[in-house]
């Protein structure tokens, strides 16, 4: 296969990325221009976890660029679950902030759940608050979480049909797993959401239409568990040393796929791109 034919099977995270962030800073300078308001997104990061602050770097460069003003929060690692409720009540109570988002995983002794529940739902930028969550599964997408929402909008933008096929997800996360099954049941599709307990992963990856591997685990979909002409999400990131790997086995996977993320400049930029329109989106609501 050329490089040609492996390059049209590639889903360009980053160019869809920028499609989306041109569209949400035209958004910006309507809301700047008649109602006078900056988007302003809150963020907060407990502790000194190297990746969490990195994507909090980026998600700063991304409201950089859009016009969105990114207000840092960063707090030490001890800092107690009351005190992190405290900077949410806060952060609910002022006008001038119209987006939240907590950057997750939290450290230990804190608990996600009870942080997401007090985000006000309208400042839930990240799709997490359990109310957002439960119009998630009646049909309401409006804050829903990113990740997912980033995936069908790809699906949107490369033609993929989604009515009556077989979508697989490996991985049931609250982030990714549930709300992305959710987003395809809305879309009628056939829905199997597998996990570290499924048995015989194989025999649902090899039936996929689409395939979504949310796992963290280095190259676990080989070639042999994917069907020709799978449409692939790999979601998954591992690092060793300085190489990053997903959860998919791209180089052996893609010559069976019809359409692969890859792993980076895949869902990565994708998700944050989301992230900026769910902010303007909080900034119109507010207004």
């Amino acid at each position: 296969m050329t490089d040609e034919s492996y390059s049209s099977k590639i889903i360009d995270g980053r160019k869809l990325a920028k499609q989306i962030e041109d569209e949400v800073k035209e958004g910006v300078e309507v809301l700047k221009y008649n109602c006078s308001i900056t988007p302003r997104l809150a963020t907060i990061l407990v502790g000194e976890d190297p990746a969490s602050k990195m994507y909090v770097r980026l998600k700063h460069k991304a409201c950089d660029r859009i016009g969105i003003f990114a207000e840092d929060h960063h707090l030490p690692e001890s800092t107690t679950q009351e005190e992190v409720i405290e900077l949410v009540q806060k952060l609910n109570d002022r006008d001038d902030i119209h987006g939240i988002l907590v950057q997750l995983p939290l450290p230990g002794h804190i608990n996600e759940q009870t942080v997401m529940q007090a985000i006000d739902t309208s400042k839930d930028a990240d799709g997490f608050h359990p109310c957002n969550m439960g119009e998630l599964l009646i049909g309401k997408e409006g804050l829903v979480p990113c990740t997912p929402k980033g995936i069908i909008r790809a699906l949107e933008e490369y033609e993929v049909p989604i009515q009556g096929k077989h979508a697989v997800i490996v991985g049931h996360s609250n982030v990714v797993g549930k709300p992305m099954a959710a987003m395809l049941l809305n879309r009628n599709a056939t829905v199997s959401l597998c996990h570290v307990y499924t048995e015989n992963l194989k025999k649902f990856t090899m039936d996929a239409d689409i395939l979504i591997v949310a796992t963290g685990v280095k190259h676990l979909i080989k070639a042999d568990m994917v069907k020709e002409g799978a449409v692939i999400f790999d979601v998954g990131i591992t690092e060793e040393g300085d190489a990053i790997y997903g959860d998919v086995d791209f180089d052996n996977v893609i010559t069976k796929a019809s359409l692969i993320t890859p792993v980076p400049g895949g869902v990565g930029p994708m998700t944050i791109s989301i992230l900026m329109q769910h902010a303007l989106m909080c900034a119109q609501k507010g207004h």
